[in-house]
């Protein structure tokens, strides 16, 4: 990929500290400094915002698309800039770095998880309809597989999807369905023969506005606040055949397929608010005053910090490994079970450790530490919940 088909917010940019990571380097290295700067002056300042509003306002998603953004992994043709997993991971990290677990969530939803049904399993005609809307910010993805009684069991859903001549006929419900609300396209799981197993999962698209469908309900969390997550009803909802994403019966498949990539961004995304997390950390406890001090005077909490950091430092070393791998299409699906429950599991670790750390300011509203420990917490369930990556690893040993 040539970096000339990023676009980039100015080209007087200041570099940033680096990943530190050897053979993260180059246009991986632009790109995170063009996310990073783009975290301080446009999330930052307004996410607060955001939190409260339980969204993010379309314009900055499309300025996230005129930037580049949302096109880093898909081709120059739908106005993509052709980059891969090592770059995805590079762009989740830095929006975990913000420290609105929220806005990330809702950001890579739409680049890295919804959007890639329909790169991976659209048509020429699909793609070609919908990518380069996709990839501008004009049209927002959503991916609606959950369900009441069914979350990360993927093959318990019970939406159907019931075949009459060119078109199919959708009855069910979805449940905290990230970007809910707001998405234009959704890329819809139902059965179509709820007799063949994994064999009677596809996948559809299907359009806001479409009859029959709807936005049940706007669902508030406790956690990742500003982005909007809903309950979506299909009740007689009929959709054209050429909505089919990918072949009939094979949507289980694609779903495994992209889970992959989903779980590598949350991993990346946990590793990015961890070192947030410490960051501040450190520079509350270099300035705290106590017992005639400050708290970095106490060995106990130097010493927790920088096992923590330690861990970190760890997990993002793995992360990146594993994002190597994935860009040169090996099979990662153990590493990437394994990554996605340790990251999670970290960045608990270390909110928590933090929050009492900054003490009784750690439980204000008005400290992001707050707000990192509640986002922090849904990193250990969406996206397949660590016990579920622990029988995938258990599985595979």
């Amino acid at each position: 990929m040539a970096l000339g088909r990023m676009k980039m917010m100015d080209k007087a940019w200041v570099p940033s500290r680096g990943s530190g990571l050897p053979w993260v380097a180059g246009e991986y290295e632009l790109l995170r400094d063009q996310v990073r700067r783009f975290v301080e002056e446009e999330i930052k300042p307004c996410a607060d915002r955001w939190e409260e509003d339980g969204f993010i306002p379309r314009k900055v998603l499309r300025r996230m698309g005129e930037l580049g953004f949302f096109g880093i992994r898909y081709p120059a043709e739908y106005g993509g800039a052709e980059m891969d997993a090592v770059a995805s991971t590079v762009f989740a990290e830095e929006l975990g770095r913000s420290t609105y677990g929220g806005a990330a969530d809702a950001m890579l939803v739409h680049s890295d998880m919804a959007s890639m049904y329909v790169f991976h399993d659209g048509t020429k005609a699909q793609r070609a309809r919908w990518m380069p809307g996709i990839i501008s910010g004009e049209v927002i993805t959503a991916v609606a597989i959950t369900e009441p009684d069914a979350g990360s069991d993927v093959k318990a859903i019970r939406t159907r999807a019931l075949r009459e001549g060119d078109t199919y006929v959708l009855d069910g419900t979805k449940l905290y369905i990230t970007n809910g609300v707001h998405a234009d396209l959704y890329c819809v799981a139902a059965k179509t023969d709820p007799s063949a197993g994994s064999n009677g999962i596809t996948m559809f698209l299907v359009e806001k506005g479409t009859p029959g469908f709807s936005v049940a309900r706007e669902l508030d969390k406790h956690g990742w606040r500003s982005s909007d997550t809903a309950e979506l009803v299909f009740d007689g909802c009929r959709i054209p055949a050429e909505n089919v994403l990918g072949a009939e019966g094979q949507g289980f498949y694609s779903i495994m397929r992209n889970f992959q990539n989903e779980r590598l961004v949350l991993a990346a995304m946990a590793i990015g608010t961890a070192e947030a997390a410490i960051d501040m950390t450190l520079a509350w406890v270099k300035a705290r005053r106590a017992f005639g001090g400050v708290l970095w005077d106490m060995q106990a909490i130097r010493q927790r910090l920088a096992m923590l950091s330690a861990k970190v430092e760890a997990g993002r070393q793995f992360l990146y490994a594993t994002a190597w791998r994935m860009a040169a299409d090996e099979d990662c699906l153990r590493e990437i079970s394994m990554l996605k429950a340790i990251c999670g599991e970290l960045v608990n670790e270390v909110a928590y450790a933090c929050v009492q750390f900054h003490g009784a300011m750690g439980v204000m509203r008005e400290s992001p530490i707050e707000r990192i420990t509640r986002d922090a917490r849904v990193l250990t369930i969406a996206g397949g919940a660590t016990e579920v990556m622990l029988e995938v690893v258990a599985s595979m040993s």
